[in-house]
């Protein structure tokens, strides 16, 4: 059975919307390395549609080093009832139309090793709230953005509780977290 692992970009107030902004600051070797070791850890990305396809336009063409290589090659969900299979085209890639937690359950039976999410508030948060999250990769950047899509919007009922994995700094004072299912 694979685990699920959610990997963000947040600000201090748990923004990860649209994560340009993360271009301002320096993540240094460490988390560089976070980065590197989560995907290459992974066995397949989850995404929702929307993640999917801002990849699907962008990592093609960002193919050229061992990251890009690997966000091309590695096998994915995606999650959405709308995305046709002949716009599923990036990689070896499989739609779930279905009821999201039966179908990413199912999938999390089928794989042996980790389910990686990155972006996909929707989703995310959908995991989320089923208690599906087995573990969070949490890069958090010095920045107070004020408004945005939070992590954890108001009013979602509390994911279990976490015990935190790793607590590390890198870079221009970005916090390196890996959280765990408690217990």
């Amino acid at each position: 059975m694979g685990r699920i692992v959610v990997t963000e970009f947040l600000s201090l107030d748990g923004v990860m919307e649209e994560p340009r902004w993360t271009f301002d600051f320096d993540r240094g070797e460490a988390g560089d390395k976070f980065k590197m070791d989560e995907l290459f850890d992974a066995t397949v990305l989850l995404l929702g549609r929307v993640t999917y396809q801002g990849f699907a336009a962008a990592w093609p063409n960002m193919g050229g080093d061992d990251f890009g290589k690997r966000m091309n090659a590695i096998p994915k969900y995606v999650v959405s009832s709308t995305l046709s299979d002949e716009d599923a085209t990036w990689g070896e890639t499989t739609v779930l139309r279905g009821d999201v937690v039966r179908d990413v359950s199912a999938a999390r039976d089928e794989v042996e090793g980790n389910l990686l999410v990155e972006g996909s508030a929707q989703l995310v948060q959908t995991l989320a709230q089923h208690d599906l999250v087995d573990e969070y990769r949490l890069m958090v950047f010095p920045v107070v953005l004020g408004n945005g899509k939070r992590l954890f919007p108001d009013g979602m009922p509390a994911p279990a509780k976490l015990a935190l994995g790793q607590a590390d700094t890198s870079g221009s004072g970005v916090l390196l977290l890996t959280y765990h299912k408690a217990g």
